[in-house]
């Protein structure tokens, strides 16, 4: 790999320098914290995503960029470094945060032009580490690694995954914090974005009153990830903060599109670019609920439920536009922006079930039939994916109950089976209203509905093999990630097994990493 093509982007640019010294502490008026990787002895590759990589401007792996994967052995252009932001966890405020586990190394350049910060995540502690060890477990790195990859496929805004390794080491977790930890293996992932600036650094700033380090860090922003901004003096942060709002909508509606729960929206877990960031207890739905939740740790609440991604990404905005008002001093222009975020959102996940359903565009009385359809949904406990997948087989003749027995995760009895053919009813008419040929609208369902998406059961059962040193698994779902619109692999193609059904780590998921 090119490593030595690898600049910094934050650094010359914003004060704070702690020497290197990864000891955990509050670090005011700063954005971020020079620190190292803690190095590991016994490295390990487990997959390298040589894609992404001479996609990047990296080029191809050899047997001696293992040590650079891990953090070891650094080239003296890298100065690496944590940043420092803050957030709203599950509602309430947490003052400052940071990168407690990641680690910047920079910024690479490709011929194109394009930028790729890239970061360690499972490197060892930094200043914003809080008493942590900085490490990541091998379940946790293996579920980052395939999923991101997964939703940059599926077509979805999202950080990537560059390699895979292990440590070498064992790392403690309590994984359900029920007061049994148990020795995991350690990894460490690389993952890249434009840039992993989320909403929190504005926080931060903004919180700590340091306004000028504040507008500095905007004007950097805008001036490096947001080019379409040509505006100046103060409304070009109005520009800023209305563009945040559409990027933010547009990737909520990629995950309703695709049955993707983030699991744990807080605002620090919120990128200002709108891409899907911090891969934690997550999960693709499997039957569908809008109450549904992945996270252990929001229960009961259920806060960031399927159901909930789009009134919460409105809560975490107007956490953000609270930051910049010292900026933008107009709480008229805010608050318009921010009730017009709704109507903007709804509108656009409308517009993309239309797509699901093949509809060619938004009629009046299809949130009527939306709302129908997701109460159907529910009540039948049909499969997400496995839904659309069936509906384009739909015929004239179709048996219903031949047809979509096999995706409902309760038993078809003949009540259901009468409200599933009233709702096929509604749709035929809905479709006869089309503009398009049978055959377009197809077609628009097929480029819109994945055949293929990365299961939590397949997640838990690639992960125990990776852990045994099997990756035949892991080489398998890479390949079908990155074909999700085609069906490689029909055993894949299957709705949860029953003995996947409360299982720790597969069906419900901590915080714990």
């Amino acid at each position: 790999m090119n490593i030595k093509d690898i600049k910094q982007p934050f650094i010359e640019t914003f004060p704070g320098d702690f020497s290197g010294n990864p000891m955990q502490r509050i670090t005011p008026k700063v954005v971020f914290s020079t620190t190292l990787p803690a190095g590991f002895e016994s490295p390990q590759l487990i997959a390298f995503n040589e894609k992404l990589s001479d996609e990047i401007g990296l080029g191809k792996f050899e047997d001696t960029d293992l040590d650079f994967l891990v953090g070891n052995n650094l080239p003296a252009n890298i100065q690496s470094y944590a940043t420092a932001y803050a957030g709203h966890q599950f509602g309430n405020w947490a003052g400052q945060l940071g990168d407690g586990r990641a680690i910047l190394a920079g910024e690479i350049i490709n011929s194109s032009g394009q930028k790729t910060e890239i970061q360690w995540k499972g490197s060892g502690a930094t200043p914003y580490s809080r008493h942590a060890d900085g490490r990541a477990v091998l379940r946790s790195s293996v579920r980052e690694y395939l999923m991101s990859e997964a939703m940059y496929h599926l077509g979805v805004p999202t950080t990537r995954a560059l390699s895979l390794c292990f440590t070498g080491e064992n790392v403690i977790r309590d994984m359900m914090y029920d007061g049994n930890p148990q020795n995991e293996k350690g990894a460490v992932i690389i993952r890249t974005a434009e840039s992993f600036l989320r909403f929190g650094h504005y926080e931060l700033a903004s919180a700590q009153r340091e306004y000028n380090t504040l507008q500095e860090l905007l004007d950097y922003t805008i001036q490096n990830y947001f080019p379409e901004i040509i505006s100046s003096d103060t409304e070009k942060y109005k520009d800023f903060f209305k563009n945040v709002c559409t990027r933010t909508a547009d990737m909520i509606t990629e995950w309703f599109r695709v049955g993707f729960v983030h699991g744990v929206m807080n605002t620090d877990n919120m990128s200002i670019l709108g891409l899907t960031i911090d891969y934690g207890p997550y999960s693709m739905m499997d039957e569908y609920d809008l109450n549904f939740t992945p996270n252990t740790t929001d229960l009961p609440g259920r806060r960031y439920a399927f159901g909930k991604q789009g009134q919460i990404s409105q809560w975490n905005l107007w956490q953000l536009a609270n930051a910049l008002h010292p900026i933008i001093k107009d709480e008229k222009f805010l608050e318009d922006t921010l009730n017009n975020y709704g109507t903007y959102f709804w509108e656009t996940h409308d517009k993309m079930l239309c797509k699901k359903f093949g509809f060619d565009e938004l009629l009046e009385g299809d949130e009527e039939f939306f709302s129908n359809w997701q109460g159907l949904m529910q009540e039948l406990q049909f499969d997400h994916t496995l839904f659309f997948n069936q509906l384009e087989k739909l015929k004239v003749e179709s048996d219903l109950k031949s047809l979509f027995k096999d995706i409902s995760y309760t038993d078809l009895t003949d009540d259901l089976l009468k409200k599933l053919a009233h709702f096929i009813e509604k749709y035929k008419e809905r479709l006869s209203k089309n503009s398009i040929s049978k055959e377009e609208s197809l077609h628009l369902m097929q480029k819109t509905n994945p055949k293929f998406i990365l299961r939590n059961y397949l997640l838990y059962q690639c992960i125990d093999e990776v852990n045994e040193g099997k990756t035949e698994l892991l080489k398998k779902l890479t390949h079908a990630l990155e074909n999700p619109y085609h069906e490689i692999y029909p055993e894949f193609s299957v709705k949860r097994p029953g003995n996947y059904d409360d299982i720790s780590g597969c069906s419900t998921l901590s915080c714990s990493s």
